[in-house]
């Protein structure tokens, strides 16, 4: 048997239960309400009538009558008593005032105190993170969330421009507001983007000058065209140094460094560009033959957009009809689209269909 105590350390424990956390505060009536069992004594406990189970009794009376929640009694007949006996079994908690109020736990009550007064004021796309990682927000008033949270929701892929962060003032925030804030503001893009910002750096994902410039990992494809195997060369060297090579193939991701072949003639890779691709409209690539290689998604479309904005006969490499169907079946909903037009999410969505149906086609003529 447990007493009001020794529940209430329970209840602050499954307060710092992410997913619980979310489920109570988020959900609503589904989650209500709380059940927590409360035990019974056992047969020489109540033989005896012991201290302890008379102090048990008289402290859930206690809860039963002055809250928080309800306790739900039950009467249960034991061999050394004459009668069934009224004892607490469960306590019954119906709202997440009656959540805290039985925890007594202070940093709880500050963090719920915290959410109360902010999550009323930000956008509900936003409300799962804010509840889910409170790391995110210590320290912070209820004001400085808020407007973190305004600024998160003006920001949009490309919206610096080639400007430094600090020169983005969306919603009143001071000039040095989004630097200070970089990681919780990383994070809200992040939901907002399916995790975009953190893959390609808040800098390359907002298309800002990076104070300490955005470094690309350069790769010749061929001996001789460099002194090194592999360099790293800042955006803005490339916009006014030529690289010595009539092939160009700009890549979004560095990962994709393992799969590039060894040896292509006259060629240099230039990886990790996301979306910082400025550089792209220096005047040496007008003579060059400049390829372009993304995800086979709507940000990868949309980064070879903003590419051949810069370099207008720029070529895509496996970003095709033939590509897409080849591994239609290996393909994965993409949970939040860059902002490209309606016409192309339709066109991706229609071939991705029709794709998965000769697939699943395919595979029912081979079991028949």
């Amino acid at each position: 048997m447990k007493s009001p105590a020794q529940i209430a350390m329970q209840l602050a424990r499954q307060w710092r239960n992410a997913d619980l956390r979310e489920r109570r505060l988020l959900q609503g009536g589904e989650e209500w309400p709380i059940e927590q069992s409360i035990g019974f004594p056992d047969s020489a406990e109540f033989a005896g009538m012991t201290p302890r189970l008379r102090q048990h009794i008289a402290d859930w009376r206690a809860v039963s009558e002055g809250g928080p929640g309800r306790v739900q009694w039950a009467q249960r007949k034991y061999r050394a008593g004459a009668a069934p006996v009224d004892l607490p079994v469960k306590w019954l908690l119906d709202k997440p005032s009656d959540w805290l109020a039985a925890a007594q736990d202070a940093e709880m009550q500050k963090q719920y105190a915290f959410l109360r007064e902010t999550l009323a004021q930000i956008d509900p796309c936003l409300h799962r993170l804010v509840v889910r990682r409170t790391a995110l927000t210590q320290g912070l008033s209820p004001q400085e969330l808020i407007l973190a949270t305004r600024v998160a929701m003006l920001l949009t892929p490309g919206c610096a421009e080639g400007r430094p962060l600090r020169a983005l003032a969306l919603a009143g925030n001071d000039s040095k507001f989004i630097e200070r804030h970089e990681t919780l503001l990383k994070a809200l893009l992040d939901e907002r983007f399916d995790g975009e910002a953190t893959r390609q750096g808040l800098h390359a994902f907002l298309g800002a000058l990076h104070a300490t410039e955005h470094w690309l990992l350069v790769v010749p494809l061929a001996q001789g065209l460099l002194p090194f195997p592999r360099l790293r060369l800042a955006a803005s060297d490339l916009i006014h140094t030529a690289l010595p090579a009539t092939h160009i193939l700009v890549i979004e991701n560095e990962q994709a460094l393992h799969m590039l072949p060894s040896k292509v003639a006259d060629t240099i890779a230039i990886l990790g560009a996301g979306l910082n691709l400025e550089w792209l409209a220096a005047p040496w690539l007008r003579d060059r033959q400049v390829s372009y290689w993304g995800d086979l998604d709507t940000w990868g479309l949309y980064m070879l957009g903003r590419a051949r904005s810069c370099v207008p006969g720029l070529r895509a490499i496996m970003m095709d009809d033939l590509t897409f169907d080849a591994h239609a079946p290996q393909a994965v909903p993409e949970i939040v689209h860059a902002p490209i037009c309606q016409r192309a999410c339709w066109i991706l969505k229609r071939r991705f269909s029709s794709a998965s149906r000769r697939a699943s086609a395919a595979a029912l003529s081979k079991s028949s």
